[in-house]
C-alpha cells in the first residue's frame, strides 16, 4: 500500500484550500500513484477570526449516509470516488449546533465515509515566543478512540497535539492499529524542537506506521496577526526510521507501507506483550 502525505499552505479562504489540495493530490497520483491521500489538520480553513471559523465551518452528514455534506467534505468524497482510492482527509471545522469540533473524516474508493474522528486533546497552551493558543475557546473534545480497515491494514486516526499523549497510540495500538495518520498543523516554535521526535517515539512505542501530512508556512489570525506552522511532513515506520518527508514549502511525499516490516518489528520486540504497568 502506498500513502502519500500532502503538505499545504492554507489561509482561512475555502475555495483556495480546496484548489490547492486537488492540485496536489492531482501532481501526487500522477507521479507516485498512492492507494491512499492525507491532507492536513484544519486544511479546509486555518486562521482567520472565530466568525470566519464558523462560516467555513460543515455540518456534517450521518456517518455512512449519501446525503449531501458541505464543500470539503464533498471534495474528499469526490476524490475518493473518482480516483478510486481511500482519502484521509486530515482534518475539517465540524459545525455542530454552538460548537464546532477539529474533525477527520475518511473515505474509501466508493466515496462512502467509513472514519470520523473528533479531536480528543485541544491545544491550549503558550509556545516559547509567548505567543498563546487556546482551541478551546472555539472548538469542543473528541472522545472517542477511531480506527478504521483500508487495503486489508487496520488504521488509527490522531490530530496534533494528540501526539503528546502516549496512552491514546498505546489505545489504537491495542485497538488493532498498524498504522496512525496525524494530521497537524504544529507551530514553528515547538515542530524545530519536537515534531520529529514525538511522531518517531509514537512509532516505536507502538510499532505503528506514523503518517503526518502537516501544514506549512505563515497564515493570518484574528486581526491580522501572522501565525507559523512549521511543516516538515512525513512517514516514520514501526522502528522509528523516517522514510519519507517533505522539507519546507508546498508538496508531498508517498511511502510504501510494508505490513512484514510491521510483523516483524513486533515479533522480535513484543513490546505490548511485555506491559505491566498501562
Amino acid at each position: 500500500m502506498r500513502i502519500s502525505v500532502m503538505q499545504m499552505n492554507c489561509g482561512h479562504e475555502k475555495t483556495q484550500n480546496i484548489a490547492q489540495a486537488q492540485r496536489l493530490i492531482n501532481d501526487a497520483m500522477a507521479a507516485d500513484r498512492p492507494d491512499v491521500v492525507s491532507l492536513p489538520e484544519m486544511w479546509s480553513c486555518l486562521g482567520g477570526d472565530r466568525t470566519i471559523k464558523f462560516a467555513q465551518a460543515e455540518e456534517l452528514p450521518p456517518p455512512g449516509s449519501n446525503l449531501t455534506g458541505g464543500e470539503a467534505y464533498e471534495f474528499l468524497r469526490a476524490t475518493a470516488r473518482d480516483k478510486r482510492i481511500h482519502v484521509h482527509g486530515g482534518s475539517i471545522a465540524e459545525k455542530a449546533g454552538e460548537k464546532l469540533f477539529n474533525t477527520t473524516v475518511v473515505f474509501n474508493p466508493e466515496g462512502t465515509e467509513v472514519a470520523r474522528y473528533r479531536k480528543i486533546h485541544l491545544f491550549d497552551i503558550v509556545s516559547p515566543d509567548g505567543t498563546g493558543y487556546r482551541e478551546s475557546n472555539t472548538y469542543g473534545s473528541g472522545s472517542e478512540i477511531v480506527t478504521y480497515e483500508a487495503n486489508g491494514v487496520k488504521i488509527g486516526c490522531a490530530i496534533c497535539y494528540d501526539v503528546r499523549f502516549p496512552e491514546m497510540f498505546l489505545a489504537l495500538r491495542r485497538a488493532g492499529a498498524e498504522v496512525i495518520f496525524l494530521p497537524s498543523a504544529f507551530t514553528q516554535q515547538t515542530g524545530r524542537d519536537h515534531w520529529e521526535v514525538l511522531i518517531r517515539a509514537r512509532a516505536i512505542e507502538t510499532q505503528c506506521w506514523m503518517i503526518a501530512p502537516a501544514t506549512w508556512g505563515k497564515h493570518t489570525e484574528r486581526g491580522g496577526e501572522a501565525r507559523f506552522t512549521f511543516g516538515h511532513s512525513l512517514v516514520c515506520d514501526p522502528w522509528g526510521h523516517i522514510v519519507a518527508n517533505v522539507s519546507d514549502g508546498v508538496g508531498w511525499a508517498t511511502a510504501r507501507i510494508d505490513p512484514a516490516l510491521t510483523a516483524r518489528v513486533r515479533r522480535d520486540m513484543p513490546v505490548l506483550e511485555h506491559r505491566k504497568l498501562v
